[in-house]
């Protein structure tokens, strides 16, 4: 029996995916990138990766193409996120504790229920992304593009957001005691149901917004 049109398909398949595999020590490696605490892989490609359940702290993916992935319930902590690609990741339940995400583009990402605690993603971008239930307590969001996130009942006491642009953003029943959010942008924002009790909203732009506290003007 002939069996080379059975494998031409397999062939083009291997070669149009990643190339996944476990090294003989047990630790997985996708093109290259060896997938344990420590690494160093910047500007890998881990585009639409299975990278769910695995430990990756510590490691740097500066400039990596994260893209579609899948790092549900991954740890992240102290990760170099910085200046990644994240756009359509699912994160929900990832660990990403003190990581850093400065600059990076998790526009429509799931990041629900993370542990954000301490984590730096200043002039981030996180158009359309479900935080709901994130913990982002004293994490620094400086600057950061927040446009139509879902931020339900999200943890955000003594996060910094200042000059973030919040526009559209839902915050119903978010903890938003202590935030700093001095010259952000909040409007068409909503708040309802959140606690703002000592959150800073000085030179806050609040058109629309509902719920937003009085007596910022």
């Amino acid at each position: 029996m002939n069996y080379l049109p059975l494998l031409i398909p397999v062939v083009l398949l291997v070669l149009g995916s990643h190339a996944i595999g476990v090294e003989n020590d047990g630790v997985p490696q996708i093109d290259g990138c060896r997938i344990e605490p420590d690494s160093k892989c910047p500007n890998a490609n881990l585009r639409g990766a299975d990278l769910r359940n695995l430990d990756m702290r510590r490691m740097d993916l500066s400039g990596a193409d994260l893209s579609g992935a899948d790092l549900r319930h991954t740890n992240l902590d102290l990760a170099n996120l910085e200046k990644a690609k994240l756009r359509g990741a699912n994160l929900t339940r990832a660990s990403l504790q003190q990581s850093n995400l400065r600059l990076a583009d998790l526009s429509g990402a799931s990041l629900v229920a993370i542990s954000g605690w301490g984590l730096f993603a200043q002039a981030a971008e996180f158009e359309g992304a479900d935080m709901r239930a994130a913990n982002l307590e004293f994490a620094r969001l400086s600057g950061a593009r927040l446009h139509n996130v879902q931020l339900q009942a999200a943890n955000l006491e003594m996060t910094w957001l200042s000059k973030a642009d919040l526009k559209g953003a839902h915050l119903e029943d978010a903890n938003l005691q202590e935030v700093k959010l001095a010259g952000s942008n909040l409007e068409n924002a909503n708040l309802s149901g959140a606690r703002t009790r000592f959150g800073n909203f000085q030179d806050a732009n609040m058109p629309g917004c509902v719920q937003c506290p009085k007596g910022w003007d």
